[in-house]
């Protein structure tokens, strides 16, 4: 946390250490945006043990980001590993069409906005990202945790921050804890909100 704060962190970073804070080993993940694959790999690493009872749902919707993702995770995990994660050409606002019901999630997380080094053009849409949330709040346990990095610096994304901050706000505080992480000097910088379900 203080290298984000000092500048020498990055969001996503900051986010894999709240995660190393409510993942166990053998619990179910999902990475609802896959991207290249460096969080879905970090997830495979919290939750991977010698009874490989965990298990990464991880989604794209663009296919060279699935075998970005795919390349990565054969390149980074063993046989053993690379078993407890499946990837899925799928919006992640269709999550529960390949998370099985009734599995208890402890984290559903979030990477918005464009995938790094491909068409800019294509990116996460508020409408799409608020449908994910409701999906993911539905298949989130106890305990668990949203995980979202929100990129304000592109065309639509600040509109799709303010969409998951009106989503956020309006959650119960009965059942839920929800907070943002955000550089006020920074205007451009990713915002991290983390939505906790007690």
């Amino acid at each position: 946390m203080m290298g984000y704060l000092f500048g020498k962190k990055k969001a996503t970073e900051v986010a894999h250490l709240v995660w190393r804070h409510v993942v166990q080993k053998g619990d179910i993940l999902v990475d609802a945006t896959c991207g290249n694959g460096y969080d879905t790999l970090a997830m495979v690493k919290m939750i991977a043990d010698k009874s490989l009872s965990g298990h990464v749902y991880s989604m794209d919707v663009q296919k060279v980001a699935l075998e970005n993702a795919s390349s990565l995770l054969d390149e980074s995990l063993n046989s053993d590993e690379r078993g407890l994660v499946e990837l899925f050409a799928i919006c992640h606002s269709k999550m529960e069409e390949v998370v099985p019901k009734g599995v208890p999630v402890r984290v559903v997380a979030f990477n918005l906005g464009y995938l790094p080094g491909s068409d800019k053009a294509i990116i996460t849409q508020a409408e799409t990202t608020l449908q994910a949330l409701e999906a993911a709040k539905r298949t989130i346990a106890p305990g668990g945790l949203i995980s979202i990095v929100v990129y304000v610096g592109h065309p639509g994304g600040r509109e799709e921050f303010e969409a998951i901050q009106a989503f956020a706000s309006g959650l119960p505080v009965e059942n839920w804890i929800c907070c943002k992480l955000q550089m006020l000097n920074r205007p451009l910088s990713p915002i991290l909100v983390l939505l906790l379900k007690r």
